[in-house]
């Protein structure tokens, strides 16, 4: 079955909600320019309150390795999402300093970004649009032929999520947009998001 990720958590209740909804995995975002940005003792006091059976996972952009590397070290989050330039030598540095699951995430324009992500060291790889965030999709014809499996993330929402899990079988679904309302989280939407992908009623 395709993996849930909801991602941009920064509240007590959002941490309430996915305990009900219990997807596979929440996403905090370390990235300061981000309008959905926490704190790594933000972060910790949210995760204490996390049901133990959902994966933390902390989303970084051209964050120092050492920094990446305390919080998956600590405990803080589980994996990290690399979501910038972070090349081959950041991830051969990164995993010199830890043994935690890395998910590097690519923006998809076109095949050659397609052959970078089948070619990744990482663990995991997030195949987006490149904005993150904004609720815009890629054209996910390229997939087409893709044979390694990845987090599909971009313009995903509660009415096409399904499609996407049929058309593609994508390892696992990530949003963040697509489940809010004025920049916040939506219980409603994240119910409907988790439900559909799940083809629950």
């Amino acid at each position: 079955m395709t993996k849930i990720k909801l991602c941009g958590f920064s509240r007590p209740c959002d941490i309430e909600w996915a305990n009900a909804l219990m997807p596979d995995y929440i996403g905090f975002v370390f990235a300061q320019k981000s309008k959905r940005f926490v704190s790594p003792e933000r972060v910790k006091a949210l995760r204490e309150g996390l049901d133990s059976n959902i994966r933390a996972v902390g989303v970084f952009v051209n964050e120092a390795p050492e920094a990446v590397a305390d919080l998956l070290n600590t405990g803080t989050i589980d994996l990290a999402q690399l979501h910038g330039g972070e090349d081959e030598e950041y991830i051969k540095a990164l995993r010199g300093l830890t043994d935690k699951p890395l998910i590097k995430a690519f923006r998809v324009d076109g095949p050659a970004d397609l052959e970078k992500a089948r070619r990744s060291s990482a663990d995991y790889v997030l195949l987006d649009n490149g904005a993150g965030g904004t609720g815009t999709a890629f054209d996910w014809a390229l997939l087409k032929g893709f044979d390694r499996p990845y987090f599909l993330a971009g313009g995903l929402g509660p009415g096409n999520v399904r499609q996407a899990i049929m058309a593609l079988d994508p390892f696992a679904v990530d949003v963040s947009s697509g489940i809010e309302t004025n920049g916040a989280k939506d219980y409603m939407k994240m119910t409907a998001f988790v439900n559909a992908a799940r083809h629950e009623e």
